[in-house]
């Protein structure tokens, strides 16, 4: 396929300042042509021209198309439903940032229950080979970069936004409106105990963005975490050491990512490669009991029911601002001010210091629900107070709704992160017990 040349300075799309490579024609964030930038920029910057881009309904990216493969049958190909997905996470999910539905985006059928793909390195569905119907123009299959061979849209990839809803405990995840692609991960469980009792689990884990492979690093956590929990809780385990297992063996399944030692890095100081990292937090839903593990800035908040009560944050972060705080060196304001508030100092990754996951239980006396979150969504309701402020009234009786509605909250206020929550009532319901 040819390629339009441009100017060599252009490093950022104009339109939405995504970073851009060298070959780029198309921004792979907004869409927009980049062939139709001037070869010579305005000297008052970009504003004082315009690009042509593409359907802002798309919500995706263009390249130049290719041709079209001889048709086969006697019409279009149709999309079909993922095998194995489930109902909330499949194409016709409401989209938070335009209301409209997403077409054609692929639902998470490796885990029924986990916000994860199959492998950790299945992010992008159009990875996976021909034989996909492309999602916009259906008509078009999809090549194996995942791009349309008839009207070259590249397809969403299959982490930009999933949802899953259990007895018990629901779950959302988006890229965010600023990333090109979503680092974070979740895994919910919904589980009975071995009295028959229901119990809950939700794992959440934030892709550590300066390192490398972050959205392999959260959803390899996920799925370690949720393998110790669904399977120590049944046997009768207790929840606090379960958390602090499933914990450590996460940081496991993320510190096997690190790739050796290879001869070109051994000899050039000024190349480094951090290993993949992550942050965790997870809440287990037992009876009267709430237990709470993780190790980072991913949180946990306790929103009661009755909002005439105190709501509270469950977990500490292990980042700098709270260091500070700690130590009496800054007010919690000055200390999220600073541009090193969100600089974590724990996490999981080989290049960790010792892990040392936190863990809590707790018995609450009044009904709930459990807010478990990447900063995606806490940075723009960041107290205790400000959650339950945005959290919905209905939140128990209606998990899914309340997690899009905080998923809303976090895109309307400006969506700079992956933005990940699971909600999980408390109690649970009798009948809240189910399967893994």
């Amino acid at each position: 396929m040819s390629q339009v040349p441009r100017p060599s300075q252009l490093t950022a799309c104009p339109a939405c300042q995504e970073p851009l490579d060298p070959a780029d024609n198309f921004c792979g964030g907004c869409g927009a042509d980049l062939s139709a930038v001037p070869a010579v920029l305005p000297d008052d910057g970009p504003s004082d021209y315009r690009l042509a881009l593409p359907d802002p309904g798309a919500r995706t990216a263009a390249r130049a198309p290719r041709v079209p493969p001889a048709p086969s049958g006697d019409g279009p190909p149709q999309p079909a439903r993922p095998p194995g997905s489930d109902a909330s996470a499949a194409p016709g999910a409401p989209d938070p940032r335009t209301g409209a539905v997403l077409g054609g985006v692929p639902a998470q059928a490796a885990h029924e229950i986990s916000g994860v793909p199959a492998e950790p390195g299945a992010a992008h569905p159009g990875a996976e080979g021909a034989g996909r119907v492309c999602g916009s123009c259906r008509s078009g299959m999809i090549d194996k970069d995942g791009y349309c061979e008839h009207c070259g849209h590249a397809q969403p990839r299959e982490r930009d936004h999933m949802e899953h809803q259990l007895p018990g405990v629901a779950a959302v995840s988006d890229r965010g409106l600023r990333h090109h692609r979503n680092e974070d991960a979740y895994a919910v469980s919904a589980i009975a105990l071995a009295d028959g009792a229901p119990a809950t689990v939700a794992v959440v884990s934030d892709g550590v963005s300066s390192a490398t492979r972050p959205d392999e690093a959260s959803a390899a956590a996920c799925a370690a975490a949720r393998e110790v929990l669904v399977a120590a809780l049944p046997e009768g385990g207790d929840p606090r050491q379960a958390t602090h297992d499933a914990i450590m063996r996460a940081a496991e399944a993320v510190n096997s990512l690190a790739a050796p030692a290879r001869g070109p890095l051994q000899h050039d100081p000024h190349r480094h490669e951090n290993a993949p990292a992550c942050t965790i937090v997870t809440a287990v839903v037992t009876g009267d009991l709430l237990t709470v593990g993780w190790v980072g800035d991913s949180r946990a908040y306790w929103v009661p029911e009755d909002r005439s009560t105190q709501p509270a944050r469950l977990t500490e972060d292990d980042s700098w601002a709270a260091q500070m705080v700690a130590a009496g060196l800054l007010t919690e304001a000055e200390a999220y001010a600073d541009e090193r508030a969100h600089a974590i100092t724990g996490w999981l990754g080989a290049d960790a210091y010792e892990v040392e996951p936190h863990t809590a239980s707790f018995h609450p006396d009044r009904k709930g629900v459990v807010i478990v979150c990447t900063d995606g969504l806490w940075n723009y309701a960041e107290s205790a107070e400000l959650m339950a402020e945005v959290t919905p009234p209905d939140a128990r009786t209606r998990p899914l709704e309340c997690a899009r509605q905080l998923l809303a909250h976090a895109l309307d206020g400006g969506g700079h992160d992956n933005v990940t929550v699971a909600v999980l009532p408390f109690p649970l319901s009798p009948e809240g017990a189910g399967s893994a």
